[in-house]
């Protein structure tokens, strides 16, 4: 599922990995304003994990969290598949005040009488990615046959994401409707910001951007933003936990997916059975190294494509040379700066943000994006930037049809439903479907500390421009969303999870996303943590390797331990 390219710039960086049918490559991962990832540790961060006042070593045994614990999901046909809803508490420290998320829960029933261990529960990333939906393109056919004999496959909207009731949006009800045609008017206050932007006139230009995004969601979701945080995630993750009857969860996430799992492992460590943190984040970093790592990643990656074009596409590649491919790149770069590039249909055109954007999709899987991302360079060298802008799209993939996740389920124990959640500040009829721009924002900003003065961001230019180039410095603006946006009490730190059994980490040498130094690092702060590397381009592995697809289905079932240096090469 991919982001829709909208007229925004700053949400050109909304970058997800392409969903395939058949394939497990869907993990997501984020640049910019929501950006996940950097290649070494952060200084000053050997504290312990800052922790709120409604985190309890066993949040079961309290007696205002027994309903939410006590759950009997009621799994109901939802085509191949059976769905349910989970009522967690919007506030952990006062659940008893009636105000609740009720999150869609999807299940692909594969596990064989007989050989059963239990439930799988996957996480594809995002933050914002709808799990039901992972469920629903049928991921489990993707999953080895012996992971599948033994688990059924599970997976759910987190909270505010998705099918969630309520969910978040960043559209206030009462913003201008479309214009008659269906076009929108493009926006002035956001037309002109610039990828590196130098004059007070432009980072003002910059700033009014950031804060009308800002502004639009706390118009539209001012309730929710405070709640929508990976720690309260991973406590509906347990609540999920004791509702599919688990005494232990056996995990899967990818990209952010890794993140939560992360949390999960901190608050509930003798709880995890099985742990596969695919694409890490480390946690230990600052938003500042996260941004210049991940700009960084997307840098080598699309000088990698260069290098490697006339090999991967062969006579599809945009030019005879690697020489020839960066000059055309910097070309179309300083082209739809000046003007943008006429797209079909389109009254915005491919601008030099959405170019960005459609180069840095086009680094998850080389393996299936490098031949259309040629093809979209050589028709926008000629002036059509109509395939670039599918790109920044994913127009390439089919729209989301399917029902609203919740569908044919009913609420799991009698306990408060949408109908009795708070409202978000926004009708549900006006919560897009997919919801997942807002939910990037929102969360990453709640999660990762921010700084309130716009001259920490101006500062961070010059670096970001050295290390990764536009990449870095479109990296920079999209934080600036955050400079306005609620933030929680999350730190930078390192993981503290006394007593988790072996956690399994998969890292991808070639991740634009989240570099591989992240992998590293996450293996080494977990206890007995274990890193599984796979040498080649692309974001993440499990699903993109047999290699790594062996190892991981091995840990799953067997809990086999990977040796210390193993190294997939396919």
């Amino acid at each position: 599922m991919i982001l829709p390219w909208t007229d925004h710039p700053w949400e050109y960086a909304v970058i997800t990995a392409p969903t395939r049918r058949r394939t497990l490559v869907l993990a997501l991962a984020v640049l910019g304003a929501t950006s996940l990832a950097a290649c070494t540790a952060g200084t000053g961060s050997d504290g312990n994990r800052p922790r709120t006042s409604a985190a309890p070593a066993d949040p079961a045994s309290r007696p205002d969290l027994r309903r939410f614990y006590d759950q009997k999901l009621d799994w109901r046909p939802c085509g191949d598949h059976r769905c349910a809803s989970l009522t967690v508490p919007r506030d952990y420290a006062r659940p008893g005040n009636g105000k609740t998320f009720v999150l869609p829960v999807a299940k692909a029933v594969t596990a064989t009488t007989g050989k059963r261990v239990g439930s799988l529960v996957l996480n594809p990333g995002g933050p914002g990615e709808r799990g039901v939906q992972l469920v629903k393109d049928g991921v489990a056919d993707d999953i080895g046959r012996g992971v599948r004999e033994r688990f059924d496959i599970v997976s759910f909207d987190p909270r505010g994401v998705g099918g969630s009731k309520p969910a978040l949006t960043c559209t206030p009800a009462d913003s201008a409707e479309p214009a008659e045609g269906g076009e929108e008017s493009p926006d002035d206050s956001t037309a002109d910001v610039p990828l590196h932007p130098r004059t007070a006139a432009e980072r003002a230009d910059a700033l009014a951007s950031a804060r009308a995004t800002a502004a639009g969601c706390r118009a539209a979701s001012g309730p929710l933003l405070a709640h929508v945080g990976t720690d309260d995630a991973a406590r509906d993750l347990d609540v999920l936990r004791a509702a599919l009857g688990e005494r232990r969860l056996t995990y899967v996430g990818w990209s952010y997916g890794t993140s939560l799992g992360t949390s999960y492992a901190e608050q509930f460590p003798r709880r995890v059975r099985a742990m596969v943190l695919d694409g890490a984040v480390d946690p230990s970093l600052d938003w500042r190294q996260r941004m210049l790592g991940q700009s960084t990643g997307f840098r080598k990656a699309v000088e990698e494509y260069a290098e490697s074009c006339a090999e991967a596409v062969g006579d599809a590649c945009p030019g005879a040379t690697p020489a020839e491919i960066r000059a055309l790149i910097d070309r179309l770069l300083e082209r739809t700066e000046r003007e943008s590039l006429p797209v079909d249909d389109s009254a915005y055109g491919l601008d030099a943000p959405a170019l960005v954007s459609a180069l840095s999709l086009s680094m998850y899987t080389p393996e299936a994006q490098w031949q259309d991302l040629s093809e979209a360079l050589a028709a926008a060298n000629g002036g059509d930037g109509t395939r670039l802008a599918a790109l920044a799209a994913g127009q390439d993939e089919p729209e989301d049809t399917g029902a609203d996740a919740s569908d044919g389920s009913s609420d799991a124990d009698g306990s408060e439903g949408p109908a009795e959640s708070e409202p978000s500040g926004a009708p549900e009829d006006d919560v897009p479907e997919d919801n997942t721009d807002a939910a990037l924002i929102a969360i990453n900003c709640l999660d990762v500390p921010h700084p309130r003065d716009a001259r920490a961001y101006w500062d961070a230019l010059a670096p970001a421009e050295k290390a990764a180039g536009v990449y870095g410095t479109t990296g920079v603006v999209n934080e600036l969303v955050c400079k306005d946006l609620p933030a929680g009490p999350q730190r930078p730190h390192r993981v503290t999870a006394e007593g988790v059994p072996p956690v399994l980490v998969v890292g991808t040498a070639g991740d634009p996303a989240t570099p591989y130094g992240e992998a590293v690092s996450l293996a080494r702060q977990f206890p007995g943590g274990m890193l599984l590397s796979l040498d080649a381009p692309g974001h993440t592995g499990y699903g993109r390797s047999t290699c790594v697809d062996r190892r991981v289905e091995a840990y799953l079932i067997s809990l086999t331990k990977v040796l210390p240096g193993t190294t997939c090469t396919e």
